[in-house]
This record gives C-alpha cells, structure tokens and sequence, in this order.
C-alpha cells in the first residue's frame, strides 16, 4: 500500500505515454485528423532510410560527447576545488550553481550574442591571436562546439554540488591515513575520493545521459532565425534527434513519424545508458 501512489502515477503519466506512443508509431497518425490507418512498422521502415534521421543521430551524439565528457571531468575538478579549506564557502557553492538556475532561453541568447560572426566576443578574442573570424551557426563543428559550451555552462556547477556533497561524507580518518603514508593529494583523490563517490558518478553519467540525447532547447535557441522552424540550421549542421521529432511532429504535424523517432530515441538513450553506467562502474572500481 505504502508504494501503491509511485506505482500509479508512473503508470499514468509514465508507461502510459510510452505504450501509446508505441502504439502511434505503428499508425499513419495526423496530429489533427487522428488516425489514419495502421501502417505496421512503415513509419521506422521509412525512418531507416532518412538521411535526415541519420544526420541528426550524428548531430545528437556529436553534441552529447562534446558537452557530457568534459562537463563531468570539469565538475569533478572544481568539486575537488571547493572541498578544500576555501574562504566564503556558501558564496561559491550557490555561485557554481547560478547558471543551472537561469532561463535557459537568456542563455541562449547570452551565448548567441557571444558566438555572432560579426561583433560577437568569441570571435574578438579569436582575432586577437590572429585567428580569422568563425560563422558558429554555419560549420558543423563550430556549432556544436558553441552549443555544447552552452550546456557546459549550464550544467558543470550542477554536478560539481553532486560531487561536493558525495566527497564529504568521505571519512576523514582515510585521508589522515594516506597523508601517513606519504601519498600526495593528487593520489589521494584517485585512490581514495573516487573510488568513494563511485555512485554519486554513476549517477550523474545516466542522468547525463538521459539529459544529452535529448538536447533541445539549447540546439533551437541558438539560431533565433531558424527557431520556428526546428531544422537547426539551414543546412541541418545542428538538428539534434529531438528537434527532428518537434519538426514532424509539431511542424508537419506528422504524429505517427514522430513517434517512431521517438521510440528509435528511447531506444538509444537506454543503450548508450546502461554502456556508459558499465564503463563508469568499471572505471570507477579500478580508482
């Protein structure tokens, strides 16, 4: 009885959604008209053969490396940072999480300006070392490295507090041990302060996870032309698997495409989940 209410609200608001879903993903389904007739497995048939769909798994995955990986080393860092004997602590720990807590929608438009190929910053500094100005929106790899700083910024402090708060519950009396025994604090925090927070960083590579193959808001706030439009550039260098979805969907209104995107999303987040849950264990337990 005592589980009775998780059990019942997973049921409506979760496997519900995820059934029906999977039941319009095999329906030829206007998201106006309804149903239109039951197509099997056409829609992932035709799904399969869409370079579309393709180039944005590229883009997805692409954004997700560049902005989950050096987000999750820097927040283990700057954890290790603010652990230490620093003044003002309160003041940069709420500091650290101040971005996670704004609209994203000023990120975007913060970073937008800082990524301008004419007056933008970024390209100021750039030319300052000699290096000629970038159009972030227009190559492939410059917008996604623009987008990924963006979820960086975003996210970083976030975890940082997940670590901060998993290292000190470490027991001190292991540290006072290794100091005895001469290993430095570089080797302490590998040896010791990893191993221990095994998983709070379990956690935080599944959620990342999660949160990185579903990118979004980040993608179609950055270009303000193309927002309406959900394509992510004109030539699609930044169209991420969830912007796809929201341009059949709720563009072309093709709902039963849609769901089959989807469900080939679902399908790559639980995959790429339980890899990198079993890499960050096994990482983990040789620290």
């Amino acid at each position: 009885m005592i589980i009775a209410p998780f059990f019942l609200i997973f049921g409506v608001f979760g496997l519900y959604p995820l059934l029906f879903t999977a039941w319009v993903s095999l329906h030829d389904w206007e998201l106006i008209d309804g149903d239109q007739g039951f197509v099997g497995l056409a829609n992932y048939t035709q799904l399969l053969s869409d370079s579309h769909f393709w180039n944005a798994l590229f883009n997805t995955l692409s954004l997700f490396v560049l902005s989950t990986v050096p987000q999750l080393l820097a927040a283990l860092g700057l954890a290790a940072m603010l652990d230490r004997g620093l003044r003002a602590k309160a003041f940069w720990r709420a500091g650290v999480l101040l971005p996670n807590i704004i609209s994203v929608a000023a990120v975007a438009l913060v970073f937008a300006q800082l990524y301008g190929r004419d007056f933008g910053m970024v390209n100021y500094v750039l030319g300052l070392v000699g290096i000629d100005p970038v159009d972030w929106r227009a190559e492939t790899w410059a917008s996604h490295l623009a987008i990924s700083s963006m979820v960086m910024w975003r996210w970083t402090g976030y975890n940082a507090l997940l670590y901060l708060a998993a290292m000190q519950s470490v027991p001190k009396d292991m540290y006072e041990s290794a100091m005895l025994d001469g290993a430095s604090r570089w080797r302490m925090f590998w040896a010791i302060t990893v191993p221990s927070i095994r998983p709070t960083i379990l956690f935080t590579v599944v959620t990342s996870t999660i949160f990185g193959l579903q990118l979004f808001a980040e993608p179609q706030l950055f270009d303000p032309g193309g927002t309406a439009l959900g394509t992510g550039g004109a030539d699609r260098q930044f169209q991420t698997l969830v912007m796809y979805l929201y341009e059949k969907g709720f563009r072309l209104f093709d709902a039963g495409y849609s769901a089959a995107i989807a469900w080939m999303l679902f399908l790559l987040v639980l995959v790429v989940a339980l890899v990198n849950f079993r890499l960050a264990r096994r990482i983990a337990s040789k620290g």
